[in-house]
Order: structure tokens, then C-alpha cells, then sequence
């Protein structure tokens, strides 16, 4: 390509832009329904819908296991996911800032590409801005994606029900850790990568098991932790945890006990917290240990009535703990 970065006239509407459309998006993101009006035209499924919009400012915007591209598609895909609707179309808006390396662009749109072929979605339109030096870092997404509810499927954070089952599908914590120790000079000589992946076909499998299911939340920002209390609150139950069954890989708990953190609240970025009627649960994990990004699911507490809006833990020594409700500056910022 001509420029080696990006300039305020790729985003100033003249041939640059178009240059820059066709050159990296376009070549990118080509599918039927993409399209170089002002607006897709698209066959609206039969059933509900679900909608979703997600920004993404992660830095660094690469780390291992991925980059803010990657991360762009799987955020929006899994959020329709979690309401069991197949992510149909998405949108996305880039702000870039002028002088971000042309090169680093491309390999964003890659992974862009990659991901979004993985899951099954189309990317149809989009939006491309260009921000000047120090108006943005490198690079800001947001994607907008739309999808259609599986019929039967009723899930949402107020539908926990005292006796459910509490699942997640594999060790947490990861992404936070990794963008931690990415954008921080610790020290800390850590093996860690991302779980960045798109969990369609994850909940797809589950969804072919049972339709039985009544929660399903990705533990994104906040982590795992963070979302118990939402889903507590909403649903006005209390949980149970029992703190030997959370998964954690030994790297992110070698990092957390250094740094004095919780892996409960570090994100993840490809793990589902489900939570279903207890009878369910062993078919669930059953499957789940069967799919790519959920090997080492495992059920990790119980939806209970008593102490509503609390998250209890069961320590590894057998005493119970109130597992503290998040708040204030939750660290990494990861999106």
C-alpha cells in the first residue's frame, strides 16, 4: 500500500478513503450482504431478534492470544450468544488515529475476518473515522450485531431460580491477566495468553442438549465475580460457591497471589457462566467438554434463597466467606 500509515486524508471522504476501504476493509470483509451504500438491506429473520452494541478501546491492542480485532467480533458475538440467538449480521465503526501504522490496520481487519467467518456472521456496513494524534490510542472499534433467538430459548439474568446449577465453561480469569501483565512492567516472567473466542457454537451445543436453561452471561469486564452479584441481584437469589471447583490456570493464580488480586474479578474474554436446573447441569458440562473453548468446564456452586443479592464462598478450607461486591476502579480496564 501506498502510505505506511494513516493520514487525516484517509478520513477526510476523498480517494484515500476509498483507497482505505477497498484496500483493507473491503478486501477484508467481502461477503453478499456487505454492502457500499449508506445502508445494508437485509432479510430480517422469522422469529425475535436480538441487538447488541460494544465498544472497544483495549490497550494494548495486541496481546497474546489476540488483538482489539479479534476482540471486536467475539464481545458483540458472544452477547447475542448469551441470549441464545445465531449472530446473523454485525456493523462496525473504526476511530483511528492519524499516524497508526497501516501494516497493524491490516492485521486488525485479518483477524476481523477470521473471526467473523468462525462464527457465522456477516459484517454488512461500517464506518471509518480518522482521529488526530493523541485524540485516540491507535485504534477505537464498535460493532453492532444482530441475531435470531433460537425458538424455545428463554434466558435472562432475572430467571435464576433457587436450586440452579452454577457452570463455567473453563478457567477464568485469563484476558485480564494477560492485558495486566501486557500493559504493566511487573516483572512477573508469566506464560499467560488470552481466551478470546467466539462462544456460538458453544451455546449452540448447549442449546442441542437442553432447552432447560434459564442464565447465560459471558464474564467479560468485571469477571466471573462481577457477574454473579449482577445475576444475584436481578434474579434476588443468593449463590453459592465452592472455591476448590473454580477453575484457574496455575499462571493466573501464581500472578493473582503476587499482585494480591482475585481471579473472580479478572475478565475473560471466551468463558460462559450458565446456570440451569441442577438435573441438567451434567449433560450440560457433559457437552460443553466437548466443544473447543470449554474443556475444562465445571460446575462451581448452586443458586440459593437464603442471603438474596450475596455471593457466598466456600473457602478451600472449608470456611464460608462473603466474596466481596465489586466496586470502584475494576483493574485491568480490558475493552
Amino acid at each position: 500500500m501506498e502510505n505506511r500509515t494513516v493520514t487525516m486524508a484517509h478520513g477526510a471522504g476523498g480517494r484515500q478513503t476509498s483507497e482505505l476501504i477497498d484496500q483493507v476493509f473491503k478486501a477484508h470483509f467481502a461477503n453478499h450482504d456487505l454492502t457500499a451504500d449508506d445502508a445494508a438491506v437485509l432479510i430480517p429473520p422469522a422469529g425475535k431478534m436480538a441487538v447488541s452494541t460494544d465498544g472497544f478501546i483495549v490497550s494494548p491492542a495486541f496481546f497474546p492470544g489476540g488483538n482489539i480485532g479479534k476482540l471486536s467480533i467475539c464481545g458483540t458475538v458472544n452477547d447475542l450468544a448469551c441470549m441464545g440467538a445465531k449472530p446473523l449480521y454485525l456493523t462496525c465503526a473504526f476511530v483511528i488515529e492519524e499516524g497508526f501504522p497501516m501494516e497493524k490496520l491490516e492485521e486488525i481487519a485479518a483477524a476481523m475476518e477470521k473471526t467473523a467467518k468462525e462464527a457465522g456472521v456477516h459484517i454488512v456496513s461500517g464506518d471509518t473515522k480518522v482521529a488526530g494524534r493523541g485524540q485516540v490510542d491507535g485504534v477505537f472499534i464498535t460493532t453492532t450485531g444482530m441475531g435470531e433467538i433460537e425458538e424455545g430459548v428463554t434466558v435472562g439474568g432475572a430467571l435464576a431460580k433457587p436450586g440452579d446449577a452454577i457452570i463455567v465453561t473453563g478457567d477464568i480469569g485469563r484476558h485480564g491477566c494477560t492485558i495486566l501483565l501486557e500493559r504493566e512492567d511487573f516483572g512477573i516472567d508469566a506464560d499467560v495468553t488470552s481466551d478470546c473466542a467466539p462462544l456460538w457454537g458453544t451455546v449452540k451445543a448447549v442449546m442441542d442438549t437442553t432447552h432447560n436453561l434459564h442464565v447465560i452471561r459471558d464474564a467479560t469486564r468485571g469477571g466471573v465475580g462481577t457477574v454473579l452479584y449482577e445475576i444475584a441481584g436481578q434474579s434476588n437469589v443468593g449463590i453459592h460457591l465452592d472455591a476448590k471447583a473454580v477453575p484457574v490456570q496455575p499462571e493466573v493464580k501464581g500472578v493473582c497471589g503476587m499482585l494480591g488480586l482475585e481471579p473472580l474479578y479478572l475478565a475473560c474474554e471466551g468463558r460462559l457462566v450458565i446456570m440451569a436446573p441442577k438435573e441438567e447441569a451434567e449433560g450440560i458440562v457433559e457437552t460443553l467438554r466437548k466443544c473447543p473453548y470449554s474443556a475444562e468446564a465445571a460446575i462451581i456452586g448452586e443458586v440459593v434463597a437464603e442471603e438474596p443479592g450475596k455471593v457466598v464462598m466456600e473457602t478451600e478450607i472449608g470456611t464460608l466467606a462473603l466474596l466481596p461486591q465489586p466496586g470502584g476502579e475494576l483493574l485491568p480496564r480490558i475493552c
